[in-house]
């Protein structure tokens, strides 16, 4: 807690931020001291977001993901429940097409409701379950909507899923292929307004996506983020795997900068989840060890303070005995960033943000209304009502079998901005020494997505972080 010189106590800020707000305000940021917290952006570092409710100045606790108390002080002594763990729906035979219908009702009142304030809404549709559903929903409730899916990289098929999906429905679709450097300028340009930081792998999508609609005269984007968390996760093998392999080791140098693992993406993957939290593994993406954030920030103590972070979590980490419910409290741990990207860049614009699977009457009727099975099926079939509403209205789609992952071009960025993010690194060395050095000696190792995810968390923190160092050049 900050203490003025009279003596008095100065609260810190508080922003409450629940998803599907009108336009999520962040005006009382203004009466923050702008301190960077070293922890935060050590948090960024290892794992792309600020864990809840911290945020990246030390004096603003924010409250997105679900699981706070709403009439808590989040300076105090905080609590967090998984909101999740204890509800389940104590029906057992429903009517199967009744149980389908009132889904669709409920998830197009939200549609509707959420997006009433939008003359031009555009839904990011991915072409997965989640997006697909939604599109289902929003030709119902505003059928002026614009699909827009992106194009990431060469190991997404979901496009022609989504291309279809939208013009079946009789709703307008776009596709915004990923240019890395045309991204990376329009994040740049936000980055003095956007009033906190995550650094989430699809922000910089995100960014580049906001900025077309705005510029094709949409005022408001639908994103079909949220349901994960009450839907529930399977855990499959490959996250059995990586649990096992999570050990929270400390690597030596040496074998980190062996030749075949800074050429191999898997091998290197493998290194890093090694070192990695069990718990933390779940959390999306390749980030930096423990051991490379010491040296990009030149002490151990933001990491120190960073891993305790994970503190506040561990009596319901403790009480998700699978690794299912594991993966499911991870997910709303995750809505820090999940949320946070899109509030974050929509405040910078102007622009408005939906989410429509945020709505209480959702959450509330799978929660206790739709059965287990239907929430998540056999054989690793997750949302099987959202995979029954889907099969209303289409037969088969590519997605049920195949799924892209990445949503952006890592080694585009790294290759095409490397200069101007050594230039950000340079002129951060009081906040981030060691960045300069990590990129010199990272340099031809940015053609392995391994490498080029740390860079991306790197290009998107330094000129951030630049901007609150020098206002004037914003």
């Amino acid at each position: 807690m900050n203490v003025p010189a009279d003596g008095s106590a100065k609260r810190g800020v508080q922003v409450r931020l629940a998803p599907g707000t009108r336009r999520p305000d962040f005006s009382s940021l203004v009466q923050s001291t702008g301190a960077i917290d070293m922890a935060s952006i050590a948090d960024l570092l290892r794992n792309a977001f600020v864990y809840p409710p911290h945020s990246i100045y030390e004096d603003v606790k924010v409250a997105i993901t679900a699981g706070f108390d709403d009439a808590s002080d989040l300076h105090g002594e905080v609590r967090f429940r998984f909101p999740y763990l204890a509800l389940a729906a104590v029906v057992s035979d429903v009517d199967d097409a009744a149980l389908v219908a009132r889904y669709h009702a409920l998830l197009a009142e939200a549609a509707a409701t959420s997006t009433a304030r939008m003359a031009s809404p555009w839904l990011l549709q991915s072409g997965g379950k989640d997006s697909t559903s939604m599109a289902i929903a929003l030709a119902e409730a505003r059928p002026d909507a614009t699909c827009i899916t992106y194009r990431g990289g060469s190991e997404e098929d979901e496009l022609d899923s989504a291309r279809f999906v939208a013009r079946h429905l009789g709703l307008r679709h776009e596709c915004l292929v990923c240019d890395a450097p045309r991204a990376y300028d329009r994040y740049l340009a936000m980055v003095p307004r956007m009033p906190l930081l995550t650094a989430d792998f699809a922000l910089l999508s995100y960014a580049d996506l906001v900025a077309h609609v705005g510029s094709n005269s949409g005022d408001g984007i639908v994103d079909a983020t949220g349901s994960d968390s009450y839907f529930g996760m399977h855990a499959h093998l490959r996250h059995r795997m990586l649990a096992l392999l999570a050990r929270g080791m400390r690597v030596p140098r040496g074998l980190a900068d062996w030749q075949p693992l800074t050429q191999w993406f898997r091998l290197s993957y493998a290194l890093g989840t090694l070192q990695m939290n069990a718990f933390e593994r779940l959390f999306p993406g390749s980030r930096f060890s423990d051991g490379e954030v010491d040296g990009l920030l030149g002490t151990p103590g933001p990491v120190l303070a960073s891993r305790h972070r994970l503190e506040l979590f561990r009596p319901e980490i403790a009480a998700a005995t699978r690794l299912a419910t594991r993966r499911g409290l991870a997910a709303t741990i995750v809505e820090a960033a999940s949320f946070g990207k899109g509030m974050f860049v929509t405040a910078a614009t102007g622009m408005d943000v939906a989410y429509p699977y945020c709505d209480p009457a959702i959450s509330g009727f799978v929660l206790r209304e739709v059965p287990p099975a239907w929430r998540m099926g056999p054989n690793g079939q997750n949302k099987r009502l959202v995979r029954a509403h889907i099969a209303r209205y289409f037969e088969r789609l590519p997605y049920v079998r195949a799924k892209g992952c990445f949503r952006f071009d890592v080694r585009q960025l790294a290759h095409a901005r490397f200069d101007q993010v050594h230039a950000f690194s340079v002129a951060c060395a009081d906040v981030v020494p060691g960045a300069t050095a990590w990129l010199e000696g990272h340099r031809r190792r940015l053609d392995n997505k391994y490498h080029a995810s740390k860079f991306y968390l790197l290009a998107v923190v330094l000129p951030w972080v630049y901007s609150r160092l020098h206002p004037a050049d914003r």
